[in-house]
């Protein structure tokens, strides 16, 4: 193990001139960087005790009380916060200074020293001592030296000595300089000419390195990132780190892809009394195997501009399609590839509020093995107004108006033919158009103990203002033979429901523990006469997702260019298992919806509906024990006799830093239109994170896909956790388009206290892995 991670640090690793603090630490409104777990002293607060008197304690006494006293034997010596112990020592009254010999023992505000000779002015902080250890009471960091110079209260300097915050004698590893400055005030230590020795073997030399003694951040050059990837080879990355202000910082990390060049990067926060932003942006001059230049932007901003106005914006951009396969790491993350760019500003009253937005989207194009294009360009909001009002209980009603303007437009659909990349405009992919609509809605919810009946009517009327293509000639009908609607038309259309719903509780048990078990009988009646839609445009419209929550909405499409004829009637059936803390143990469910009258608006002809019933859905969930947690649903097609969706996952986690998650995930509807195997979603992820021996822990993920009998995200890591420091290798394999696939080693040595060095795969394991915990943290496990 040794001879491995001092090998692997030794080669990643080069000099450098200080050590500052990570880039990861959050600004001082939350809470700062979490020191390492050895760090859990708490130092009392400084005191001003200048005038506090010197107490004198001694076996043995002798001299002038008014100018110098002897003391011999058990000598100890206290003023405020400061605190001396020897076998021999001589006080300067006048100078208030003393000098103790043999066996020194100081306590200086809770940081503790020994040594054989000190000489200590009690006033001014300043004297020596010979000969010494020390041990700081803020982050457990101790060591030794030939002597220490003490300059002021809070300042010392350490000559020829060691620093670890490693327990015993015989640290795995410590710094070995000429002269440290330590600076309690700051909380900050400096080692001049220090070398870095783990497991006694030099890995790292720099002749200022400077290291923290508290969670305050500090300026400086944080430790290099190493790391490999398949598309750029070795990466060396070198922030450097600018705390501005307690509000504000900034870090330029310049980042060497063999491969590709030297790239240039930047990260700056900010955060204010009502506003709080943060920007990346990344540059690659003349990147050597594309020949362009390469080059991503990221600004997030939130602004609170008077009471009840707010503004903010969320920018992204990158130079090309590629970029987030090139640079997995890059703030494009590698699965993003619709990247939006948006402002908006809003205004709440006290019973209203509306929203303005102005919304565009950059798509980095992913191509399959076909190379033909599987994203389609989203609609501009150029802008989009919406006014939302409502109150509850008025005479027993409750009323609510949703209203909204959207001006939609789409470049991809310039002309009614196909051009270069440009695709088709139609009559439901048209180049652009207005869309107004006011939804006013009316209740009168009656809730009483073991039941609820609320009907409700609403009223929804949308208008369009059509701009079919650049040529302004209307685009070509849906289906051949139906006419073409002119560029201005309008929809007004009621909806009446229905929801009641019974709660019966009994009280049970469940594997020995006393619960409350309930059984909940819900209706759902649904009321829509039909308007013929097929001509209307796609703005913002689709298929909402079949669930327990979507069944007992109104309408069956998302966004508002389809609203849905219905006779419906929704059933369900929900059982759940209750403990008296409120906790859920088990959760039982049935649904189901039945068609009176068969829906006839339709996006397209996978979204019709031929039977009288829907799908039948079925769930079970819940905490089952302490360890054990589950949730499953199924959509089970009774007229076909088969499961058309899937989802189970399940999650076992006995104790700390132990967990196994199983998922499965089936969809005979997600299918993409563009493969002619026609295959659908078939899915299994598994991930854990386990301790192989006492030091020793494994952690690992991998999906993979029985349809296409492929592997996609994987993960496989080894961590090895000592008492002062953790080691960890991880190698992770993330598909970054439909052809294009990533792989990426991270090595990483954390020294507890002082600094970690290599790539830091935390981020990676935690999204991978649900439920990992950092193995340098404290055991944590909530019984559930």
């Amino acid at each position: 193990m040794t001879v491995l991670v001092a090998s692997i640090v030794a080669a990643a690793s080069m000099p450098i001139s200080v050590w500052a603090q990570a880039t990861d630490a959050t600004l001082p409104t939350a809470s700062t960087t979490p020191l390492p777990v050895t760090q859990t002293s708490i130092k009392p607060p400084r005191v001003d005790d200048s005038d506090a008197p010197t107490n004198v304690e001694a076996e043995q006494m002798a001299g002038r009380p008014d100018r110098l006293i002897n003391l011999d034997n058990d000598v100890e010596l206290r003023r405020g916060q400061t605190d001396v112990k020897s076998n021999k020592a001589t006080y300067r009254i006048i100078e208030n200074e003393v000098e103790a010999h043999g066996c020194v023992r100081m306590n200086r505000y809770g940081d503790k020293y020994t040594g054989d000779d000190l000489r200590l002015n009690m006033d001014s902080g300043q004297g020596f001592l010979t000969n010494p250890t020390y041990h700081f009471l803020s982050n457990d960091g101790h060591g030794s030296a030939d002597h220490i110079d003490f300059v002021d209260e809070d300042k010392a300097s350490v000559i020829k000595g060691t620093y670890t915050t490693c327990p015993g004698t015989k640290p795995d590893w410590y710094i070995k300089s000429s002269k440290l400055d330590i600076d309690s005030g700051l909380g900050e230590g400096v080692a001049h000419n220090g070398i870095l020795y783990f497991k006694s073997v030099p890995i790292l030399g720099a002749p200022s390195m400077s290291f923290l003694l508290s969670s305050e951040r500090q300026s400086g050059i944080l430790p290099p990132i190493v790391g490999s990837t398949n598309n750029g080879g070795l990466e060396f990355n070198l922030p450097y780190y600018f705390n501005i202000a307690p509000n504000r910082d900034l870090t330029l990390y310049p980042n060497i892809i063999t491969q590709r060049g030297l790239q240039l990067g930047a990260d700056a926060r900010y955060l204010g009394a009502g506003y709080s932003g943060e920007t990346k942006t990344e540059f690659l001059p003349h990147d050597m195997l594309t020949k362009t230049d390469r080059y991503a932007l990221q600004s997030i901003h939130t602004q609170t501009l008077a009471p009840g106005l707010t503004m903010g914006w969320n920018v992204n951009f990158a130079s090309d399609n590629n970029y987030p396969d090139d640079f997995s790491r890059s703030i494009t993350q590698s699965s993003t590839r619709l990247l939006n760019r948006e402002f908006d500003l809003n205004y709440s009253g006290s019973f209203w509020s509306v929203a303005a937005l102005a919304s565009r989207y950059q798509v980095l194009q992913d191509f399959n093995s076909s190379g033909l294009p599987t994203i389609s360009q989203p609609y501009d909001r150029l802008p989009q107004i919406t006014l939302t009002a409502g109150k509850p209980d008025i005479y027993g009603f409750d009323w609510t108006v949703n209203a909204q303007y959207a001006r939609f437009w789409n470049s991809q659909y310039d002309f009614p033919t196909a051009t270069g990349i440009s695709q088709a405009s139609s009559t439901l992919m048209p180049l652009g158009g207005e869309r107004i609509y006011i939804n006013p809605q009316l209740s009168y919810p009656i809730i009483r103990p073991g039941y609820f009946i609320t009907p409700k009517i609403q009223l929804d009327a949308t208008s369009y203002n059509i701009t079919p293509n650049k040529l302004g000639v209307p685009n070509a009908p849906t289906a051949p033979g139906t006419s073409v609607l002119a560029n201005d038309f309008s929809r007004v259309l009621p909806t009446l429901s229905l929801d009641a719903g019974l709660t019966f509780e009994r009280d049970t048990n469940f594997w020995g523990n006393p619960l409350t078990q309930t059984l909940e009988p819900r209706l759902f009646y649904v009321r829509t006469p039909y308007r013929d839609q097929t001509q209307y445009p796609l703005f913002d419209s689709g298929v909402a997702d079949f669930n327990f929550a979507q069944i007992f909405t109104e309408n069956r499409h998302t966004g508002h260019d389809r609203i849905s004829d219905a006779n419906q009637l929704t059933v369900a059936l929900v059982s759940r298992f209750i403990q008296e803390s409120g906790l859920e143990r088990l959760r039982l469910g049935i649904g189901q919806r039945l068609y009176f009258t068969q829906p006839r608006v339709a996006l397209g002809p996978t979204d019709t509906i031929t039977t009288s019933r829907s799908d039948l859905l079925l769930s079970a969930g819940g905490q089952v024990t302490q360890s054990l947690s589950l949730d499953d649903t199924i959509q089970y097609s009774q007229s076909n006799n088969q499961w058309v969706r899937a989802s189970s996952t399940i999650k076992w986690q006995p104790g700390p830093k132990k967990v196994i998650n199983f998922s499965y995930q089936l969809d005979h509807t997600n299918t993409d239109p563009l493969d002619p195997e026609n295959r659908y979603l078939k899915q299994f992820d598994l991930s854990a994170q386990w301790p192989l021996s006492r030091r020793w822990y494994g952690v690992g993920r991998v999906s993979y896909s029985s349809q296409e009998k492929t592997v996609g995200q994987s993960l496989l890591g080894l961590e090895y956790k000592a008492d002062c420091w953790v080691f960890r290798v991880v190698g992770q394999r993330t598909p970054t388009s439909s052809t294009r696939t990533t792989t990426g080693i991270f090595l990483q040595l954390e020294l507890n206290g002082l600094s970690s060095l290599g790539s830091n795969p935390l981020q990676a394991l935690r999204s991978s892995v649900p439920g990992y915990q950092n193995i340098n943290q404290p055991d944590s496990f909530i019984s559930r």
